[in-house]
């Protein structure tokens, strides 16, 4: 056990309250009313016209994609610097990811290098909004436009996030979130698919409950999934979303003194680039040489600080290697990143206790 964990859900609202309704209601599985008001309200909360709750982020972006068609010699563009579930996701189609490079100051995607990587079987763009830094949305969507191809936005991190003013997941096509333990408000396990079309909205609902009919009982038209979120974890994310602005100010006073505390140190802190609302579900920095990386964790793990390193650059891992290939920014950040504590109830002694570590660390 650490003694500062580098995450941990905050459940002081409504969450026990609700979950023993749907118990005393016994209401527990993917039917009540917890579900349809956690998907009605989210969706008020995005501003976006359609919401559908499923039972994890991975399984959002399975039915993102199939919602729209994506199938096996098709080709998805997608960050190389993201969680293996963006990738996964498209590999369970029998469709092709096509890796690109991120922009060394946000992190996020590089819309040139999408554009260089379009080709006839290219049908869509997943746009991730990594550590809930938000995307050139812009730059995406007029690609997207010019080419005819869809664009998927991974919000699994970014809850909150939003681009020039606007939340993240209204841009594109589709999008899904994630609300897993450790994200910046969860439902143990689960997650949401958003859109503003209805069409994309009917087929996502009909993939994830088993491509049952719409109007003829027990009969099923298509090969379905069972994806569903269930009301006791609809419940628990009603809860959470009723403290959701609490919450990211909480993440942001974090995050500001990280940078205060920082700012005279060879770290780099993620930063807030353009006109944007970085969510910072987690808050990440970069060591000054790969070669350093461990060393720091290690400091801080013996003292009883967790934390993780960046996500490594998913066409490093042995499924996706198979032909090389070279993402020098994404491959920058994925050796030399690490993520801190980033916890809403982090106090301020033991954030000072963190950098004060990370800059003993530092000497050595």
């Amino acid at each position: 056990m650490f003694k500062i964990p580098i995450y941990q859900p905050s459940l002081v609202g409504n969450e026990k309250k609700y979950v023993n309704d749907c118990l005393d209601s016994n209401w527990i599985s993917s039917k009540g009313k917890y579900v349809s008001l956690f998907e009605k309200e989210f969706s008020r909360y995005v501003n976006v016209n359609y919401a559908t709750g499923v039972c994890n982020g991975t399984v959002a972006l399975h039915l993102a994609l199939l919602a729209l068609g994506i199938s096996q010699g098709d080709e998805v563009i997608v960050p190389t610097l993201t969680y293996i579930a963006s990738v996964n996701s498209i590999s369970y189609t029998g469709a092709t990811p096509i890796f690109v490079d991120s922009l060394p100051d946000t992190w996020q995607i590089d819309p040139e290098e999408v554009r260089k990587s379009i080709t006839p079987k290219t049908k869509a763009i997943m746009a991730v909004h990594l550590y809930g830094h938000p995307c050139e949305m812009s730059a995406l969507k007029e690609i997207a436009n010019e080419y005819r191809i869809f664009l998927i936005e991974d919000c699994a991190e970014a809850i909150g996030s939003k681009y020039q003013g606007i939340h993240v997941g209204t841009f594109g096509d589709v999008a899904t979130f994630s609300f897993y333990g450790n994200k910046t408000i969860t439902t143990g396990e689960g997650g949401m698919v958003v859109t503003n079309d209805q069409t994309i909205f009917e087929r996502v609902v009909h993939f994830k409950g088993q491509g049952l009919a719409k109007y003829r009982e027990y009969w099923h038209d298509v090969i379905g999934y069972n994806y569903r979120m269930t009301n006791i974890c609809a419940a628990i994310g009603l809860a959470q979303l009723e403290r959701v602005n609490e919450i990211l100010t909480k993440k942001r006073q974090v995050a500001e003194l990280y940078k205060e505390l920082l700012k005279e140190t060879d770290y780099k802190v993620h930063p807030e680039v353009g006109n944007v609302l970085h969510s910072y579900w987690m808050i990440s920095i970069l060591v000054d040489k790969a070669i350093r990386r461990d060393h720091v964790r290690d400091h801080l793990e013996k003292v009883g600080i967790e934390t993780r390193p960046v996500f490594y650059p998913v066409h490093t891992m042995p499924m996706y290697s198979l032909k090389f290939q070279k993402h020098k920014f994404a491959e920058d950040i994925g050796w030399r990143g690490i993520n801190l504590p980033s916890y809403p109830d982090l106090s301020k002694e033991d954030i000072e206790f963190i950098c004060q570590t990370l800059k003993i660390a530092e000497i050595y």
